[in-house]
């Protein structure tokens, strides 16, 4: 598990570390420094020729001694400032006069050099503004230099609780984060300008984030094999949960197999799936371990199941209204509602009170129709529009996005990491809804079973 703190939260941890633990400003950013030299360097990255663009604040004091210890190594490293004298913090002053004193070249105009790489100390977390004028001009010759490309914490440019590009953005192949990655970087578009992102010690604790729920988090592999749910050597199918998916109509019997399949997969015990009737033959085919039903069958099945996925591939229809009333009036099972089911409860402006753990699992159109906004309104604050959407329909949020996120009130907000542009195509939301249902079926609770899920689903397909 990884925090990803934004802006604000991360000044509140410096200011901690320095206030609080005593380790003074200057000392975390020599720290700061060595790990963006030593990490340069472990990613292959030619410091033989550097040109290091700092700016006013503490950023551009990490930029400072980093130009100080390439030159302390051998290399040759330049500085250009694009700062104000008059802006200059404490700690920055300090690294430039020393820097300075070494001799280190310091630029005001482009140097019309090349360099083997372009280090960016400009703006760090705290940027809140658009980027005009000379700060814009330096961003942009940054750019354009024929260069491999470093940022210092975070790309400048890059909003860093939003990852909204702020006026123009620096683009980088690699960013070192200090003490966490930033959760700017890891949202689009920021992600797409700040490469690699690696976080490194430089003596802020991310533990300090461990007690707040207004920091976001993620998974990576060192967290796999807490995810999964275990299982018993002495086990039978009725240990595993029974899932039910409501899903396909006449023309989509793909989604029904896909969830139920993923279901299965995902280590559901018993499997039934209650479709239009012309489907029998093409799940039963497919897959003939599962259970099938028709759609007159729900309310028998409702009591039979651990667990309910109602909605891929079903359509939005009067019938469809019905048997989602039914569900949300006579269920007392974890329910996940994905796709036609999302689109049900917005074309017919439905109300949701659903007390047995509730799972929406919306794409950012239909999540834009379920909060009555426009797409690129959900798209300016994907983290507050998630928990939003969790509020008004009291539910856990899985809003599907490059960063797939999952909200719920009073609880962390989670961002996915995993997942590739190879999983944009048909079928992959199914799957996704199917492998939650399954993990709620093995006994997760439901939110345990929507991260968990979503992190499995992005790492299958990273696979």
């Amino acid at each position: 598990m990884r925090y990803l703190p934004n802006g604000k939260q991360m000044s509140e941890a410096d200011a901690h570390t320095i206030h609080e633990i005593g380790i003074p400003s200057l000392v975390l950013m020599e720290r700061a420094a060595l790990q963006i030299v030593e990490t340069m360097h472990k990613k292959n990255i030619s410091t033989e020729k550097s040109l290091i663009v700092c700016g006013s604040g503490n950023n551009g004091g990490d930029g400072f001694a980093v130009a100080r210890l390439l030159t302390e190594q051998g290399k040759h490293a330049d500085v250009l400032f694009a700062g104000k004298e008059a802006s200059l913090s404490e700690e920055c002053r300090c690294q430039k006069q020393i820097v300075e004193n070494m001799g280190i070249s310091v630029f005001t105009e482009f140097p019309d050099e090349e360099y083997t790489v372009i280090i960016d100390a400009v703006f760090g977390v705290g940027l809140c503004r658009e980027i005009t004028g000379h700060y814009k001009d330096v961003i942009d010759w940054m750019n354009l230099q024929d260069a491999e490309k470093v940022a210092v914490d975070i790309p400048s440019g890059i909003c860093a609780a939003t990852g909204k590009i702020l006026g123009t953005a620096f683009r980088a192949d690699l960013t070192v984060c200090m003490a966490c990655a930033k959760l700017g970087c890891e949202l689009f578009p920021g992600k797409s300008y700040a490469g690699e992102s690696i976080p490194v010690a430089i003596g802020i604790d991310p533990k300090y984030f461990s007690n707040r729920l207004d920091v976001c988090y993620t998974f990576d592999k060192n967290d796999l094999g807490k995810l999964l749910p275990s299982r018993m050597m002495n086990s039978h199918k009725g240990s595993y949960g029974k899932v039910l998916i409501i899903a396909g109509n006449e023309t989509m019997s793909g989604a029904a197999c896909f969830a139920a399949e993923a279901a299965l997969r995902m280590g559901a015990g018993l499997v039934k799936v209650l479709s239009d009737v012309q489907n029998r033959s093409v799940l039963q085919t497919k897959l003939p371990e599962i259970l099938f039903g028709e759609r007159k069958d729900l309310k028998e099945s409702l009591n039979w199941c651990d667990c309910i996925l109602f909605g891929p591939g079903i359509g939005v229809s009067e019938e469809t209204k019905e048997m989602l009333e039914m569900i949300l009036e006579e269920g007392t099972k974890p329910l996940v509602i994905d796709a036609d089911g999302l689109n049900t409860i917005s074309r017919y402006d439905m109300e949701i009170n659903y007390p047995y753990g509730l799972i929406l699992t919306p794409h950012l159109m239909e999540a834009s129709r379920l909060m009555s906004c426009d797409i690129m309104q959900m798209k300016e604050d994907l983290c507050q529009n998630a928990y939003e959407l969790a509020k008004k329909y009291h539910c856990i949020a899985v809003l599907k996005d490059a960063a797939t996120i999952v909200a719920q009130e009073g609880d962390l907000v989670y961002i996915n990491q995993s997942g590739n542009d190879g999983m944009a195509t048909g079928g992959s939301g199914d799957v996704l809804a199917g492998m939650i249902t399954g993990l709620l079926g093995g006994g997760l609770a439901a939110h345990e079973a929507a991260v968990h899920g979503v992190y499995l689903h992005g790492l299958a397909g990273d696979h």
